[in-house]
Formats: structure tokens, sequence, C-alpha cells
């Protein structure tokens, strides 16, 4: 049931005793979970009350108080923006409504604030980085929530799978988010602690400053694109490359170069976790806005290609209707066209319109082919066969030493005149076997025996080629 300001009005009395309201009036806030005033008191200070409408909008603030509790006064002074303070609550059934002391400033509509001057776009991404750059520990001790890059993906696919049993997301939108998330090189990033529920009514301004940032409900450590989403959605690139100059210049640690594509991706899937929380609420009108936003997203899709939101494009689509944007500065790296110099390439190469001088032309000359000379083959004479026959048992040696065999062996004779044989081969025989030499001796002159100059014929005895040593068999 929705509360009017009148009555958020008594509600605040309750919950801040002393407190005298003059002057109500509501105020921005998310209109499908709280109901939300400004007060004016009697001493002429200001406060906000918040009253959620449901148990899980409650358990949002509750969560919030804590998160509030755990920024301490040392925190909160390196913060370049104010933050709220819980001044009470009070519990109206199973549901706590929260009254805020009022922070300066106001609220701006997305298309205030993307038509102010650039020196705002510049204050609220260096609100950004702030807000990216505060301690892990924060959240962690606040005991909320904290997501590796693959655990936010498979998040994101499984709210995708819940959105697809709806029935109600187009199939082309389906498609082109599953492959975004599907896409493992797109969430490559280093988790920083995020607000999560930050748009242009969280954001309080004053001229062309920052004020305050307020809405801390969603405090996790995850996936920083969620909070650029917004301001990707305004469609005003100039905008948005102004805030993310600052961005990147005021945090610690660079962005990473897909930050921008996921950025869209969240901006587009907000639509389905919109006709989710309506389907969950048995909300039929914002079912029904949310089916109608949807379609008219297809249908610009289908159209216009749509904001890039993947690396690669859609399997057989062109870059362009995938919707990468033409002319885009760096591709597949979420990064403003205007961060890249004109006339450089995806990959930084200078292209000749940018150095002012035209490239000569190349030539390119055919390689003439290369002749072929043949080489001779090589000519390989075979080597015959040798052919082992053993030599036949010496029976007038066997006689003289036993039962040891003979080696036979054919001993040349020397021309007259010359030395003997003996003295020219004494290392071909065994000194002092006389009984060995003589039979050799013998044997080779009745088998007539050749100069060494002539090879000697041979016989079924003598049928070695070659002069052989003499063993002892008798020591053997």
């Amino acid at each position: 049931m929705r509360r009017k300001p009148i009555e958020l009005a008594a509600v605040a009395t309750a919950a801040v005793p002393g407190l005298t309201p003059t002057a109500v009036r509501s105020a921005a806030d998310d209109p499908a979970d709280f109901d939300s005033a400004l007060l004016l008191d009697s001493e002429g200070k200001r406060w906000r009350v918040r009253s959620p409408q449901h148990a899980e909008a409650s358990a949002r603030l509750e969560t919030e108080f804590l998160v509030l509790r755990a920024f301490t006064p040392a925190i909160r002074a390196e913060l370049p923006f104010l933050m709220p303070t819980v001044a009470g609550s009070v519990r109206l059934g199973s549901l706590s409504t929260f009254v805020y002391s009022h922070l300066g400033g106001s609220t701006r509509s997305v298309e205030e604030l993307t038509a102010g001057p650039e020196a705002l776009a510049r204050e609220i991404g260096t609100a950004l980085a702030a807000i990216h750059d505060l301690p892990h520990s924060l959240v962690s001790n606040a005991d909320l929530p904290s997501y590796t890059p693959n655990e936010f993906r498979q998040r994101r696919l499984n709210e995708l799978d819940q959105a697809a049993t709806t029935g109600k997301i187009p199939a082309s939108l389906l498609r082109r988010w599953e492959h975004a998330l599907e896409d493992v090189s797109l969430w490559r990033f280093n988790p920083s602690v995020v607000h999560g529920d930050l748009h242009e009514d969280n954001l309080l301004v004053e001229g062309s400053r920052v004020t305050a940032v307020t809405g801390w409900t969603d405090l996790r450590i995850g996936d920083p694109a969620d909070d650029f989403a917004w301001l990707v959605a305004s469609n005003e690139q100039d905008f948005v490359d102004a805030v993310l100059s600052s961005y990147t210049a005021s945090r610690r640690d660079a962005p990473d170069q897909h930050l921008l594509r996921r950025a869209a991706l969240s901006a587009e899937f907000a639509l389905a976790q919109y006709l989710v929380k309506g389907i969950a609420a048995g909300d039929s009108g914002m079912v029904a806005e949310a089916e109608g936003m949807l379609e008219t997203l297809a249908a610009d899709v289908e159209e216009y290609g749509g904001q890039s939101i993947s690396v690669e494009p859609l399997p057989g689509r062109s870059p362009a209707e995938a919707g990468v944007p033409p002319g885009a500065g760096v591709a597949g790296a979420g990064v403003p066209a205007g961060d890249v110099p004109s006339g450089t390439t995806a990959d930084g190469v200078r292209s000749p319109a940018a150095t002012g001088s035209a490239s000569p032309a190349v030539t390119v000359a055919p390689v003439p082919p290369v002749s072929s000379v043949p080489v001779p083959a090589a000519t390989v004479t075979p080597v015959p066969a040798v052919t082992v026959i053993p030599v036949p048992r010496g029976e007038a040696l066997a006689a003289s030493v036993g039962e040891a065999s003979a080696v036979h062996v054919p001993v040349p004779v020397s021309p007259a005149g010359s030395e003997p044989a003996g003295d020219a081969a004494a290392g071909d025989t065994v000194a002092g076997d006389t009984a060995v030499s003589d039979a050799a001796e013998a044997e080779a002159e009745g088998s007539g025996t050749r100069s060494t100059n002539a090879p000697a014929p041979q016989t079924a005895e003598d049928t070695s080629t070659a002069a052989i040593s003499v063993v002892d068999v008798r020591k053997h």
C-alpha cells in the first residue's frame, strides 16, 4: 500500500522524538520499492523519509543502515561527497521506515545532467572513482555480497535463465544477451566496491558540483560497470566520455577496456530484471511497461544494431549489425572514440591521413622461379660377398699336438736371392713353435705356393687368400 507524504510525516515524528514537521513534499525514489518524502521542521532543518512497500525493500533499508554505520568518520572524510546519516527508524508491522538527515543539493533528470557543464560530468566521474576505490574490507566486514568476475557472470546467466522462463523476452534479445554473457574475454575485470543502485535520483547536485550520494542499499563487491549502466543508457556519448575520462584519471587502478560494453549490457538487462520483479509482485502495470520497453529495445537492435555489448559479433552478423558503432575508437575495447587520436587505427598505428603525407604505393615484384639443377645419381659399385669356408682339420698337426685343431696357413715362397719369407713376416708366426712352422712350410711347398707378387690359386686344401696369425692352440 502506498503512503502519502502527509502519512510519512506522521511516521517521522514517531521515529525521531521532538521532530515537528511544518512542510512536506514527495521525493523522487524507486517507485516500485519505496515511498519517500522531504520534511521541513520548525527549526528549519530538512529530513528525508523512506518507507518500504514490501519485505524485500525493507530488508534493503536495513542493509543500508548497516552500511552507513560501517562508513566511519575517517572514511567519510576521504570522500568528495557527503553521505546520509540515519536519524531514527520505526517498525510498522513487518516493515521498517527510516528517517535520514537531509543533505544539501537536489536531484536532476538525466536530460538535465547531460545538458549540464562538463565540470559536472567530471564531478560524477570523480565520485564514481571514489566509490570504486573504497576498501574491500568495508563490504566484507559488513557481511555484504562479494563476487569474483566468474561468479558475477554466472549470476547474470542464472538471472537470464529465470527471465527466459517468463516467455515474455524477445528471442533476439535472449540470443544477444546470452552471446555476451558467454564471451569470457568480456568478463576479465578487477572487482571493486560497487554502489549497486546508482542513478540520477541518488545524486544530489548543486550547480556543477556533486554534493551527496544516497541510496546505499545494494553495496557489494562486483563489477564496476554496473554503476555506469544509467550513464550508457542516456545515449549521450559526449557526456559518457567526459565522465569516463575523469573516472579513469581519478582511479588508483586503470579501468578495464570492456567496462562500457558490460555497462551497456547491464542497462539492457535491467529491463528483464524489471519484468521479473513485476511478475513476482503481481503488478500487471509493471509487467506491461516492461514488455513494451523490451519490444522497443528489440526493434531498435534489429533496425540499428543497438549498442556494442560483446567483443565478438553474433554468428552470421557483421560487426555493424552486431552493434559495433561505425568509426569506433578502439575495436572491442569499450573505450570511447574520443579517447583515440584522429587517424589512429584500432591497433594504434597512425594512418597516412594522420601524418599529413601520402604513403607511397608498395610495388610487389614477382619472384622468378628457381631453376632446379639435376644432381647426377651416385654410382654404387657392388662389393662382392665374402665367402667364408671353414678350414679343414690338419691331420698331421693333430697327430703332433694331440686333439687340438691346426690352422692351415699358406706361406709365400720368396724368390731366389731374397730374404726368407719367415724373416719378412716374423710378426706373423709364433717364435719357437718349430713343429707348427715346419708343418706350415712343408705344406706350403707341397701346394706350390707362388711369389707374393701373384696370388696363389686356391685349392680344396688351400682356401685362404690372406695370411692368418698362427695361434698356439695348445695354450687354449
